[in-house]
């Protein structure tokens, strides 16, 4: 993806390929080892961490940190404003390669970013052997579908205002490759990976930033161990990055997350432990994102609009964005003439569970463009995603399941009984809309795709159910 990304390098040379991906123990964190990361935290260097690459911003000269402690050298106070403040996220302390190809409105036209580029550079040569180069991989093209009608013209007008962009995703990616570095002062051989909607395809340009921390290649215990870990983090931000991240939160949820801002990039991040299922599914929607050129337009669209409804926020017992996606998926193959397949059916072997992280990456590039025989435009499937939920599908018996690409039974599990909304996710086979637990926030959301079926069926206006305006304004 970017030179300070593994995402697309494996770690090791091939002669090391059967160790483990971060050449970690087998076995659980240990209690020597957490202890180790807190001394780790406590001892943080971070001149040592900067001068690895020394920064500079605009027209600011090199600078090297002068802490110790919390104070600053007298040196130091008379540096700009700017370099002071914005040092960490220096657009200059590296090359960061990307291929910018930007939509254009005139020909309507996207490609799928590239994933990995050469000439990369280890963050910090003591944590991982030097990677062996690989080939760049061409990214897609894809031109979008034709709007013959009003309903599909806005759609698309729709989609390319607020779609993320080349840009919005490079500021993600920096903040990354700074955060893994910091991160790396206590837990030197753990992965930070930029995951979710950033870098599925199904981004807008105000869509938060997913971060996964991996210390190693298995399971974490979300409760303790995950938390003890975050903990540390946390510290560390508040006290050594105040500067540059800001409300720093430790969310103690069920898979807890350490909530923060950017101050630089404005950007508001969740950073999880060890979420592996995240990284793999994030790859998946990818494929499916670039899969079939109406699918992107259709989601950001019905995203949109689930927003404006205010059911769209898993925290308020509303639907998830990635159940929503996994939602259209689901539609998009169960039409009569299917728009999707499953790709995890035709392509077990690079979608199984049990691929290495490292490899993960590649699948999109890989699987071919879905050659489909249905010639619906945006405007009907739009309306059928509508119709479909609202009058079609059994809530009651069925589930949702993009891994088989239809819907199957509800199964007997205590996860799924008596839950309002039942939707697979593809890997781990856990209910992604288990959020949804209220009956009063589920008959909201049958009640919304009903009417708005029956606004949009009757006036074939997009602003009958979404006002664009405000939708382009929140980008």
């Amino acid at each position: 993806m970017f030179p300070n990304s593994i995402l697309g390098r494996p770690p090791f040379t091939p002669n090391h390929q059967q160790h483990n991906f971060f050449a970690l123990s087998p076995t659980l964190y240990s209690h020597q080892q957490l202890i180790d990361a807190q001394f780790n935290f406590q001892n943080a260097d971070l001149s040592r961490a900067v001068s690895l690459q020394q920064l500079t911003y605009g027209n600011v000269s090199p600078i090297s940190p002068l802490y110790r402690g919390r104070k600053r050298l007298s040196d130091e106070k008379n540096l700009p404003l700017d370099g002071k403040r914005q040092r960490f996220h220096s657009p200059h302390q590296e090359p960061t390669i990307i291929n910018h190809l930007v939509p254009l409105s005139g020909d309507r036209r996207y490609s799928m970013p590239p994933l990995f580029h050469t000439n990369y550079v280890p963050d910090i040569v003591r944590c991982v052997p030097p990677f062996r180069e690989l080939p760049i991989l061409e990214p897609r093209e894809i031109t979008l579908p034709e709007a013959k009608d009003k309903l599909s013209q806005q759609i698309l007008e729709l989609f390319e205002a607020c779609q993320q962009q080349v840009s919005d995703l490079k500021k993600k990616e920096l903040c990354r490759a700074q955060l893994q570095r910091e991160i790396q002062l206590l837990f030197p051989q753990s992965r930070l990976f930029l995951v979710g909607s950033s870098l599925n395809g199904f981004g807008t340009r105000s869509s938060d930033g997913d971060l996964c921390l991996v210390v190693k290649d298995e399971p974490v215990n979300q409760k303790t161990e995950a938390r003890h870990i975050l903990t540390l983090v946390h510290k560390h931000f508040c006290t050594r990055l105040s500067g540059y991240i800001e409300r720093p939160q430790l969310i103690r949820a069920k898979v807890p997350i350490v909530k923060f801002r950017d101050k630089v990039s404005c950007v508001e991040f969740d950073l999880n432990v060890n979420n592996i299922v995240g990284i793999r599914n994030t790859f998946l929607l990818r494929t499916y994102a670039y899969l079939e050129n109406r699918v992107r337009p259709l989601v950001l669209v019905i995203k949109k609009w689930a927003s404006h409804h205010d059911i769209n926020d898993a925290s308020r017992g509303t639907l998830s964005s990635y159940s929503l996606v996994l939602m259209v998926l689901h539609y998009l193959q169960t039409l009569p003439e299917p728009i999707l397949p499953s790709i995890q059916k035709i392509y077990p072997e690079s979608f199984s569970p049990a691929i290495q992280l490292h490899l993960v990456h590649q699948v999109p590039c890989n699987v071919p463009p879905y050659l489909s025989k249905n010639e619906s435009n945006l405007g009907d499937l739009l309306l059928g995603f509508l119709k479909y939920y609202a009058t079609e599908f059994d809530w009651n018996s069925q589930m949702i399941s993009v891994r088989e690409a239809k819907a199957i039974p509800r199964p007997d599990g205590i996860e799924w009984r008596n839950k309002y909304i039942c939707v697979e996710e593809p890997f781990d086979g856990t209910n992604t809309a288990r959020a949804v637990h209220e009956k009063q926030k589920f008959d909201m959301i049958k009640d919304q795709f009903l009417k708005s079926w029956h606004r949009l069926r009757n006036k074939k206006d997009l602003n009958s159910i979404l006002p664009l305006r405000a939708a382009v304004l929140k980008r």
